[in-house]
């Protein structure tokens, strides 16, 4: 999605199920919403334990990223993921990277 339609789209996040006239969503009550949001971030916790990261919910508004160690940082919304988890683990994160990608499917 370019940056003006992300603008002019509302305060949400693009990937986020909102339910308002004109944005397609399958999820219009809160419950399925919330569920797709859980969902997202046990996918997101998925690739993120490998680089030492845990995400959780904040009250449905934003996320919490946090080390093994306890650092931690507030993410507004998954567009800013990767940028957080290079800030807390200190290292490029790559979820597209060949080797990692093969160290995700080990750990199945």
């Amino acid at each position: 999605m370019c940056a003006l339609c992300g603008s002019l789209g509302g305060d949400e996040h693009w990937t986020d199920a909102v339910a308002r006239d004109g944005v397609f969503t399958r999820n219009r009550d809160s419950a399925r919403r919330r569920l797709e949001r859980a969902r997202r971030v046990e996918v997101a916790n998925r690739v993120l334990k490998l680089y030492g990261l845990r995400l959780s919910d904040w009250q449905g508004t934003s996320f919490l990223l946090s080390t093994f160690t306890g650092k931690s940082e507030m993410v507004g919304d998954l567009g800013h993921l990767w940028a957080a988890a290079e800030r807390l683990s200190g290292r490029a994160c790559d979820p597209l990277d060949p080797d990692f990608l093969s160290r995700l499917d080990a750990d199945d």
